[in-house]
């Protein structure tokens, strides 16, 4: 008879914990939140209603909008966000360029601030009677101030302003440390061949940064389609839900309208949906295998 393989449960030991902690905090609420969707009321009062929840979705106005705001978002702040934080990490990169470390904090720095405290300088600075007006008023490029805040479109620019001030200096750290990854034989090698500074970018440092690129992309999407605080903090949501989001409007079925776990869950589950959709798409698209 054959000796039996000795099976290592070393490693299984380090692996357990983690998955413990997964399957509670992440797995088994997920689960419950789709079962709570099957259901109406509250409390111990919630009934199996079906798919009524999701037939509801069709009909709500409402949830249009926010999902309209959310798509908004997505495809006009991500691409701009990611554009500008390739851009800005490439001038960070250049050898000959001084102050490298200041440039790169102060960039940087809008991640870690506190939401509060930004928010309410956005809400000052583009005031009715803010600096944003006065300067736009003082260069001659507007007549009269933008109100902002109370405008429909001016007030979906402000958020998508908001975000890209916040985040963009997040991607520009991944895109910064991949660029300083890449040999400076290889840009003097084209240079020898006679490329130019938009060649080089093009042809070398887009297809190098490329799993990067995928990674910031995948993970602004997810970002955006849980877009909360910004909306929250410095329209809340207005003018009359123009800002709305799908994650805020999850909130307020939860904590400002008259309380509804089953619709609300069944609205979080249209961002899973979204989520996993679209990554798979840019999973898909940024696929090398032929």
């Amino acid at each position: 008879m054959r000796d039996k393989k000795k099976v290592n449960i070393k490693p299984w030991l380090f692996i357990v914990p983690s998955l413990v902690l997964i399957t509670l905090f992440v797995f088994y609420p997920m689960i419950q939140a789709f079962i709570t969707s099957l259901q109406t009321g509250m409390g111990n009062n919630l009934k199996f209603s079906g798919a009524a929840n999701y037939k509801r979705l069709l009909t709500d106005s409402t949830f249009r909008k926010a999902l309209f705001n959310t798509v908004l978002y997505l495809i006009v702040q991500v691409p701009i966000m990611i554009l500008l934080a390739l851009a800005i990490s490439s001038m960070l990169n250049d050898k000959r360029l001084k102050c490298k470390g200041f440039f790169r904090t102060a960039i940087f720095l809008p991640c870690v601030t506190s939401l509060v405290a930004y928010s309410i300088i956005f809400k000052s600075l583009f005031a009715t009677d803010g600096f944003v007006n006065a300067m736009l008023m003082n260069l001659h490029i507007i007549d009269a101030p933008i109100a902002w805040i109370t405008t429909t479109g001016f007030a979906r620019a402000l958020i998508i302003i908001a975000i890209t001030w916040r985040w963009t200096g997040y991607n520009m750290i991944f895109y910064l440390a991949g660029l300083q990854g890449i040999d400076d034989s290889v840009y003097e090698a084209a240079a020898i061949d006679g490329a130019t500074g938009f060649q080089k970018f093009r042809y070398m440092t887009l297809p190098l940064l490329k799993p990067i690129i995928l990674f910031t992309t995948i993970n602004s999407t997810i970002g955006t389609l849980q877009l909360f605080d910004e909306p929250m903090n410095i329209t809340s949501g207005g003018p009359a839900n123009a800002t709305i989001t799908i994650s805020q409007y999850i909130y307020n079925l939860l904590f400002k309208y008259q309380p509804n776990f089953g619709y609300a869950a069944a609205v979080s589950y249209v961002i899973v949906v979204l989520i996993v959709i679209l990554s798979f798409i840019q999973m898909k698209v940024g696929d090398d295998k032929e």
